[in-house]
């Protein structure tokens, strides 16, 4: 995957005119490499990043032909429109392994769930893992066909992971089960008492006139 950049001499509120002209601000950064200020087609960045994600190699292509391997950091955008207003990315070391989380893609469909009536929670969504650069999955697949009864669950052990990804996550850790219905009703009713606010605790006068007394001491 790669995206064409160009070096950008446009800062602070004068980057509005790149964006209306389609383009976008971006910063490039990383560990022994000198931070670089870029802009690129907004439309082409949002071609690769719907591809690659944050857990992917895009390379840079700069206007002298040189390749800069890098993995997009961060993106910020506007809440209201959407639009993208900045792009961080950091350059990396092929040579070098790096941590990142990784999303878990949940293929299929549970057995519990259809034929049933099990409710489906998804508990954990990504997975912070170590590799190289090109060792470095997009996604981590859950097969949900293995859920066939109500109370299987699927843990990251069960999923088919490269012996050359080191994982900072327990193996044992729950990423999916199938519950009863009434099961996820009473969680439910859990989760709204304990977010009902606790009543102040009433002090009497006597207390009061107490702690102003140590005060004064």
């Amino acid at each position: 995957m790669e995206l064409k950049v160009q070096t950008r001499n446009i800062f602070g509120k004068k980057v509005k005119t790149l964006r209306e002209e389609g383009l976008v601000p971006a910063e490039l950064y990383g560990h022994g490499v000198n931070n670089q200020h870029l802009t690129l087609s907004a439309k082409e960045f949002q071609k690769i990043f719907k591809e690659a994600g944050e857990s992917a190699i895009v390379n840079l292509i700069t206007e002298d032909k040189k390749t800069l391997p890098v993995m997009i950091h961060e993106v910020k955008t506007d809440s209201l429109s959407g639009e993208i207003l900045n792009i961080d990315f950091y350059q990396i070391k092929l040579t070098e392994k790096i941590r990142v989380y990784v999303p878990i893609e949940f293929i299929g469909e549970a057995p519990a769930v259809k034929n049933y009536g099990g409710i489906l929670i998804k508990t954990l969504k990504e997975i912070e893992i170590e590799a190289l650069p090109q060792d470095l999955p997009r996604h981590l697949q859950a097969n949900l066909e293995s859920l066939a009864e109500i109370g299987k669950n699927i843990a990251v052990k069960d999923l088919e992971i490269s012996d050359k990804i080191k994982l900072f996550v327990n193996p044992e850790t729950i990423i999916a089960t199938v519950v009863e219905a009434k099961a996820e009703e009473e969680i439910a009713a859990e989760t709204t008492l304990a977010e009902e606010v606790i009543p102040e605790t009433k002090v009497s006068a006597e207390d009061k006139a107490s702690r102003k007394e140590t005060l004064k001491t």
